[in-house]
């Protein structure tokens, strides 16, 4: 039968784009239920930030099942409906820019008034007091401010990343400290305050190299792990590349050569040790290149394999869902919305052995569960009629 992984407890989202949806997805993957407090008349931007007819698919992945009720927090009673909300509720979520919430009356201490079990979450983009504290901040910002990019790109030749790897580093950042509050909450019956930023969460994420610079002194730069770490990325005969990770133990750099029939290479005063191919790393890869250009990606693969080298392929994103392992995982799932139709996702970061999640529900239409929402907190039918001619809420198009 399925469970509820986190039974019972109740979030309010009060957030937009990624940080903030992105931990309170986390949590609805566990059993969560999730109301995601959206603005009239259009919710949350990132519903618009690639083109579609119903959501964008950026928003559709990130908004899975949650209920979208639209309040005027500004209105003194969307506000007062919000308070109502959080009296009942476990976690509140907010990504605004610090002191807005504050403004709106909705801050930690307004919260904490109504609720003392309340967990409330705040996330920003460079800390809630500061220097920095006010300046806009979103993900690219996050990756530059907090030296990860310098860690991903060329100095020489920088560039942003495709993907945004700050924002799900807070996100996930978020959902681990409400975790961490929930089970503090449960010895000892009292709420408290979770905070996290881009800044924070994305230097904690890369604490392991700046572990080296605190030591050594040495600024790392995209290559210094990669030289450590023996990687390599090396394109085939196809045109295909491929990855290898050697690591430590100097078995797997001994089967890599075996492998690849070039242990003339273990004989050169440049790449006999470790510490030597680390400081030739440049010429080992050149030296390696020419090789991998005589056979074709997949042939290269099972010669790999056969001699247990850490070696995958480098794939795109349209061959990583295509491959038979993802597939055997179930990692990807397929769900149906009445105006949206059928939509894929991939699933949660992880599974629990002898329990069996709920299916997923389709994430929301702005104000879908608005009239849901406020029939359970008492208000009838005519009452939200009368919030909806006054701007105060709004039910789905």
């Amino acid at each position: 039968m399925p469970v509820k992984i986190i039974d019972n407890t109740t979030v309010i989202e009060c957030a937009t784009f990624v940080t903030g949806p992105y931990a309170t997805a986390l949590l609805a993957d566990l059993g969560a239920r999730v109301i995601k407090i959206e603005s009239a008349p259009d919710g949350d931007p990132y519903r618009y930030f690639a083109p579609d007819p119903v959501y964008s698919f950026n928003f559709a992945h990130l908004n899975r099942n949650k209920e979208s009720l639209v309040l005027d927090l500004k209105a003194p009673k969307g506000k007062e409906i919000c308070l109502e909300l959080v009296k009942k509720a476990d976690v509140f979520v907010e990504n605004f820019r610090p002191g807005t919430a504050e403004r709106l009356g909705i801050g930690y201490d307004a919260l904490r008034a109504v609720n003392p079990k309340l967990i409330y979450c705040s996330i920003s983009a460079f800390g809630q007091s500061g220097p920095y504290a006010e300046k806009p901040g979103f993900d690219t910002l996050g990756q530059a401010m907090s030296g990860l990019l310098s860690l991903l790109s060329d100095p020489n030749d920088p560039k942003v990343m495709g993907m945004a790897v700050s924002d799900y580093v807070t996100g996930l950042s978020a959902a681990y400290g409400i975790l961490g509050a929930l089970l503090a909450r449960a010895n000892t019956g009292v709420g408290c305050r979770v905070e996290t930023s881009l800044l924070q969460a994305t230097l904690s994420f890369i604490g392991e190299t700046a572990a080296g610079y605190l030591r050594t002194g040495n600024v790392p730069n995209r290559m210094a792990r990669v030289k450590n770490a023996h990687a390599f990325a090396l394109v085939c005969q196809d045109g295909k590349p491929l990855a290898i990770h050697c690591s430590v133990p100097e078995k797997f750099w001994l089967a890599l050569l075996k492998a690849v029939e070039r242990m003339d290479i273990a004989a050169d005063e440049r790449f006999k040790t470790r510490d030597a191919r680390r400081q030739h790393y440049q010429a080992l890869e050149q030296t390696l290149a020419p090789t991998f250009k005589t056979k074709t990606r997949d042939a290269w693969l099972k010669i790999l394999e056969a001699n247990d080298v850490p070696a995958v392929p480098l794939y795109n994103v349209a061959e990583v869902l295509d491959d038979p392992q993802i597939k055997h995982l179930g990692l990807t799932e397929e769900l149906a919305h009445p105006k949206a139709g059928k939509l894929k996702f991939v699933g949660g970061p992880v599974r629990f052995d002898h329990l069996v999640k709920e299916k997923s529900t389709p994430p929301p239409l702005v104000g879908e569960h608005s009239s849901k929402v406020l029939n359970e907190l008492g208000y009838r039918s005519e009452d939200i009629n009368a919030l909806q001619s006054q701007g105060v809420t709004q039910s789905a198009r």
